[in-house]
Formats: C-alpha cells, structure tokens, sequence
C-alpha cells in the first residue's frame, strides 16, 4: 500500500547539491583488513503506521543506492532488523532504476527476507553500521538496546555509524563509553519536523526526530524540505531524506578509506 512517505521520493528528485558538514579526521582505531570490509545495514521490523491502518517499513531507495555505492566500493553488506528475518518494505517505485535493479535481484530479496537479530550480529565483523530510514524505524529503532550496543561498539573501535532520514532514530538512545549521547556535540541531519508536517505525519510518528536529536545534544542541521543534506561529524555520517541516501554511503566510504 503506497503511503505519504511516497511523496518524498517524488520532491527529492529535484535535489541537486550535497552539503557535507563538519568532517574530521577519523579517530585512531582498529585497522580495517579487506576481510573486515563489510557494512551491517540495519533495516526496520515494524510495519504498521500507526493507527492510520497503512503499512510502512523500510524505505527501499535508502538501502538500494547506498547498497550500490558500498558495491562498487568493494564492501559486503548484511542485514540486521530488531525481529530479524523478513523487512517490511516501503516506497517500492519501480520507475528508480536503481531499485529496479535490485528488486530483480534474488540474492537481495533473500537478504533483505532473512535479516540478522541483533542477537547475532558481531560488532567485530563490521567497519561501519548504516540505519536505513522509513518510518517503520519510529516504533523500534529507538529501544534496541542491543543495536545501541552494537553501534556504540562499531564506533569506539574506530568504525563509522550512518543513518539517513528516519533511520537516526537508531541513534538518539546509543550512549558510549563515558555514558554520553553518541550524537552529543555532533552535528547531524534527519528527517526534519517540517518535513514530517509536509507528508501530514506530525500527529502519528510516536516522536518528532529533529527534537529529539536536538534533545540528545545534536546540533542538528537541515536544507529545505526534500533536498539533499549530508552532515560529517567525526566518524558520524547523517543524511535528511531519501534525496541524501547515496551521499551517506558516499561519504561513509570516504571515511573508512581514510581509516586504512
């Protein structure tokens, strides 16, 4: 069933321009071999909107083009959900070559139909952890302790955390080492509250994500509704919309290549 989010790949084809915030130097960390090069790709379980009676999950263009851009870079890529196995699927548009692609592709159906639980996921294995969007990751992102623990791992060993759109909901409850905010001091992007009243979801999203990250000690940044915005803070990666997908991953992969 085609819900509001469907809007926001249609006015993010406009976007034109990243805007890349913030970047530093990676921190020092455990080096990368090529048998560690893979990215755990974290998608939604949830996929119910609400009580509007629509169903939602993750948002198929936030996994297709940062999957191809890891591809092409050389990276595996695995899938964990907080259930694990079959994702829930949303924004499923064919007239998107690169979704096209994929969803032809039986090796990324299985993948994407047999996800990891957190249970079974080695933080160890990973350069980096990248949360997918869709608003599905409202509901059950925010209270996976054991994602939390994964991704505050993956990080304090010198990897990269990304998220893009709704996908940072992933991120507001990781706390590190020293029991900070992993987002605290940082600059990050996310689906913003304006944007969020654009598709007329304001009163059904259990939580407005731009306030929150606020809320955790984010400085958070944004371009206009449905344009393309990639913050880089630190080994932090974040992404506003589907429009900022490919430009996460693009910039993920520029930071584990500095991290060799």
């Amino acid at each position: 069933m085609r819900t509001p989010r469907l809007l926001i790949a249609v006015a993010a084809g406009i976007a034109t321009v990243a805007v890349v915030a913030g970047a530093a130097e990676p921190k020092e960390g455990k080096p990368m071999t090529t048998s560690e090069k893979k990215v755990l790709v974290v998608l939604t379980s949830h996929e119910t909107l609400g009580s509007t009676g629509k169903k939602t999950g993750f948002y198929l263009g936030e996994v297709t083009h940062p999957l191809q851009v890891f591809e092409k870079a050389g990276y595996t890529v695995e899938y964990a959900s907080p259930r694990g196995g079959q994702a829930p699927m949303d924004g499923v548009k064919r007239d998107d070559p690169v979704n096209a692609r994929y969803l032809d592709d039986p090796a990324f159906l299985k993948a994407v139909g047999s996800t990891m639980k957190p249970s079974e996921v080695d933080p160890a294995r990973y350069a980096a952890v990248f949360y997918a969007g869709g608003h599905g990751t409202m509901w059950d992102f925010p209270d996976e302790t054991t994602l939390q623990a994964i991704t505050a791992k993956v990080y304090e060993a010198g990897g990269v955390v990304a998220a893009v759109c709704h996908g940072p909901a992933g991120l507001v409850n990781v706390k590190l080492k020293d029991g900070e905010y992993l987002v605290k001091g940082k600059a990050v992007s996310s689906f913003t509250d304006d944007e969020e009243a654009a598709v007329q979801l304001t009163d059904v999203v259990p939580f407005l994500l731009e306030r929150k990250l606020i809320e955790r000690g984010a400085k958070h940044e944004k371009a206009d509704n449905f344009q393309k915005k990639v913050v880089v803070s630190e080994r932090l990666v974040t992404g506003q919309n589907p429009a900022s997908a490919a430009g996460v991953a693009e910039a993920v992969v520029a930071l584990l290549s500095k991290a060799k």
